[in-house]
């Protein structure tokens, strides 16, 4: 151990201190650990939010969504697929068509969005499809010639819809009669339930075939979106235009970045607030740092005097303040990088902050601890300390022990 180091943590464990600075550095140490701690927690929070529903969003939207505006819909939808499905980096392209309807069931009624799929594609491809809680995915008729539909899990939890069960939808897009429009109605077998995880789609999304939702809708043969995955999502803004190029005159291609992009700029803007607000809990503890070092100063000026006149350097001296800080800095975050990083972990293992998923989209509070979080957090309380014993630890060497040592 170097003769700086000595000095400074004798300096910091002598029991011979006054009471007030022991509890002053105690105070340093913790105020770091607590700066440190709530900004890793924190910011575990955020990374796990965007994370968390980034995962969820991916799994079942579309990276990139295709549509032809004004056009009534994608006619050559097929051979269209086939052909963009060869583009660079490009997973698989799938036909669909939306519509907004109005689901009735055991004397009640809602409005809810079909999906139209083309099931063997689309069961390769999204997630919903993947995780049925009750029921199977079989949209093939029954013997009476109906066909089977799948439902979200809250939908189906709050209205008790099981498997089996017959429910009709009726769409706006009416059919001409001699007694004038009339809105088209049809039956459907609910023969599954899913749970994609995300509020939205469990509790407004049901699937039915291609043809079905075609029939309802009285659109013959045509979709309203061809839907892209991507082998790497985050290039959807490169092969976005590449597939608009390929797809030909009057197509439009959108990305998930652009259709969500309200939400995670909030979430962006939410990290950098919360790392500025909380950062400022461990600038204050520097500044206890920098009352701990002062009074040490002032506390233990004979001592420095003696050392100096023994011929000890001034570099040293300043050096042996600058460690002080240094360790009460190190220490408060290494405390604080272990109780986040502790707390964030049983936090989002064990679900312990329950969420209302009708706000939040999700039932719990998501914690992803990022690694290079804690680097640039650790950075910033040790450089924080650093700081805090310049102005003490230039005084220290500047004590002339003439001065001090006159009247010993």
């Amino acid at each position: 151990m170097s003769f700086e180091w000595f000095v400074a943590l004798r300096y910091l464990r002598s029991p011979h201190r006054p009471a007030i600075l022991r509890l002053v550095t105690a105070f340093s140490v913790i105020g770091v650990a607590a700066g440190v701690a709530t900004l890793v927690i924190a910011l575990s929070m955020n990374s796990g939010f965007r994370e968390t529903l980034q995962d969820r969003l991916l799994g079942v939207t579309a990276h990139i969504s295709l549509t032809r505006p004004g056009s009534g819909g994608i006619s050559n939808y097929q051979a269209l697929a086939k052909k963009l499905a060869e583009l660079p980096g490009v997973r698989s392209v799938t036909p669909a068509i939306y519509d907004t309807v109005l689901l009735s069931f055991n004397g009640e009624a809602r409005g809810v969005v079909t999906k139209g799929i083309d099931v063997d594609l689309e069961k390769k491809s999204d997630e919903a499809l993947q995780k049925l809680t009750a029921g199977h995915l079989d949209f093939s008729p029954d013997p009476d010639g109906i066909e089977g539909m799948l439902v979200g899990k809250l939908l189906a939890d709050e209205w008790k819809v099981k498997p089996g069960d017959y429910v009709t939808l009726t769409s706006p897009q009416g059919r001409l009669t001699p007694f004038g429009m009339l809105p088209r109605t049809r039956r459907f077998r609910v023969s599954g339930i899913f749970e994609s995880g995300f509020y939205d789609y469990d509790e407004n999304w049901c699937f039915i075939s291609l043809p079905a939702a075609q029939a309802l809708a009285g659109a013959g043969d045509i979709v309203n979106v061809l839907e892209f995955r991507l082998k790497k999502p985050e290039a959807a803004p490169q092969i976005a235009p590449q597939a608009e190029q390929a797809a030909g005159m009057g197509f439009a291609a959108s990305t998930w970045m652009e259709a969500n992009r309200a939400l995670f700029r909030a979430l962006k803007l939410e990290k950098l607030v919360t790392a500025i607000f909380i950062g400022l809990i461990t600038f204050v503890a520097g500044l206890n740092i920098l009352v701990v070092l002062s009074m040490t100063v002032t506390d233990k000026a004979r001592d420095i005097a003696v050392l100096l006149s023994l011929g000890t350097r001034r570099e040293q001296i300043r050096r042996i303040f600058l460690l002080q800080g240094i360790a009460i800095g190190a220490a408060g975050t290494f405390i604080g990088l272990a109780v986040g990083y502790g707390f964030a972990w049983i936090a989002g293992t064990y679900q312990l902050i329950p969420l209302d998923p009708q706000v939040y989209a999700v039932p719990y509070v998501p914690f992803h601890p990022s690694f290079f979080d804690g680097l640039w957090i650790s950075i910033a309380a040790i450089s924080i300390a650093i700081l805090a014993t310049i102005v003490p630890a230039r005084e220290a060497a500047r004590l002339l022990p003439v001065e001090i040592l006159r009247f010993e």
